[in-house]
């Protein structure tokens, strides 16, 4: 059973961690509790799976990444975690992962690729392949965006905590 206090927690961090020096310190006074409570329960939800990670969503666009490009890998099994290392720091690639192999599609590493245009996209795509000696790879521009959201639990009636639980 979900708190009152917790509800007003997910409420308030939901929508995005304020850009200020102290954002915790924020939301909690936001709430009405301290930023120590505020804290524990952030960690405690962590360390129980309820929250895996605080990530930033950009607006790629209006950040001047005018191109994208989702790059599916065939990487053999014992190469994926340096495969995976050394995608990552290019400044260029905003998420890497591995998915299983699918009969018909044997691409196992997938890269987001983002760039002003498909040249330096491109250019991306073949310097990683350089370096890591994978040539086995497809690149799937972005075509159509259809959401770009956080997904919202409780509505703004539920924003303050206002003393004890039931």
């Amino acid at each position: 059973m979900i708190t009152r206090k917790q509800r007003a927690i997910i409420r308030a961090i939901q929508g995005g961690i304020p850009l200020c020096e102290q954002p915790f310190h924020e939301i909690a006074r936001r709430i009405g509790i301290s930023t120590d409570e505020l804290i524990k329960q952030i960690e405690m939800w962590k360390r129980d799976g309820t929250i895996r990670r605080f990530g930033a969503v950009l607006d790629h666009r209006r950040a001047g990444f005018e191109t994208n490009a989702m790059v599916v890998w065939n990487v053999p099994d014992e190469q994926v975690e340096s495969f995976g290392c050394t995608a990552a720091q290019f400044a260029a690639v905003s998420h890497c992962y591995e998915r299983p192999r699918f009969e018909g599609f044997n691409y196992n590493m997938y890269t987001m690729i983002h760039g002003s245009c498909r040249r330096e996209c491109e250019e991306t795509v073949k310097t990683i392949s350089q370096i890591t000696g994978i040539s086995d790879y497809r690149v799937l521009y972005t075509t159509a965006e259809f959401k770009k959201a956080s997904p919202v639990y409780f509505g703004d009636d539920d924003l303050t905590y206002q003393g004890e639980d039931c």
